[in-house]
């Protein structure tokens, strides 16, 4: 791997993620012949489907979803599946099969997706029990638009600081539009100390130990009053699938 993703590891197991400049991720994804085609991969972001599940009525968030097998004979796709979390990770929207749009087959395999999901799989090997390294992993991609504007919020995680329930998470600013805050919270549950820090650039990423660390995103709202924005994320989260 490019020296760009060296250490992340390391930082992973000191303080229960790590985060990467999108610069830097770039420069990664290029020194590897990754990451073509930026632009109609974050384009796709205006085209999501409304998440119709938030129990808490608000209609700020779009998405849609796909899962995927990934190891070392590669990544796969799987069937079109609800997304599902316990009411132990999501207080406000578990305990409920949700089906989500999927993800348009050309952006599920788009250089873009694949990268990154082959990333994500190399680093979080680097950190995982020597016992479950060779196992393949069951991956989820998750597109999110949070939108705010004079009439509601937008709120990146409603559901407060949490964990997803998974092993290991990685986020990605696709783009922000128009908006202030969206501060990135973390909490180390290890060390009782928390950390803040805003992803303002494409492709700044953030790696994260879900058994270990908490997070949570501050609402966000338009820069200027009567105005609308909103902030683009990619989620990937990953667990072995024999766990």
């Amino acid at each position: 791997m490019p020296s760009e993703f060296q250490g992340l590891d390391g930082n992973i197991r000191r303080d229960g993620y790590a985060f990467l400049p999108g610069a830097k991720m770039l420069a990664g994804l290029q020194a590897q012949d990754m990451g073509a085609d930026w632009e109609t991969f974050a384009a796709s972001w205006d085209d999501l489907g409304l998440d119709r599940y938030m129990a808490d009525g608000g209609r700020y968030r779009q998405r849609r979803f796909a899962a995927f097998r990934a190891g070392p004979e590669g990544c796969t796709r799987k069937s079109h599946q609800p997304h599902y979390q316990s009411r132990d990770y999501n207080v406000l929207n578990g305990d409920v099969e949700r089906w989500f749009e999927p993800v348009l087959d050309r952006i599920g395999e788009h250089h873009f997706t694949r990268d990154l999901i082959g990333i994500c799989a190399w680093v979080f090997d680097q950190v995982a029990p020597v016992s479950v390294r060779s196992s393949p992993w069951h991956a989820e991609m998750h597109q999110f638009r949070i939108e705010s504007g004079d009439a509601e919020a937008g709120r990146p995680t409603p559901e407060g600081m949490h964990r997803d329930g998974v092993d290991w998470v990685c986020v990605v600013l696709v783009k922000r539009h128009n908006i202030k805050s969206g501060v990135t919270e973390i909490y180390d549950n290890v060390s009782q100390s928390q950390d803040a820090f805003t992803l303002t650039d494409p492709l700044d990423t953030v790696f994260l130990d879900d058994e270990r660390v908490r997070h949570g995103v501050t609402p966000i709202e338009p820069s200027k009053p009567g105005t609308t924005g909103y902030r683009d994320v990619l989620v990937l989260t990953f667990r072995h699938e024999n766990v």
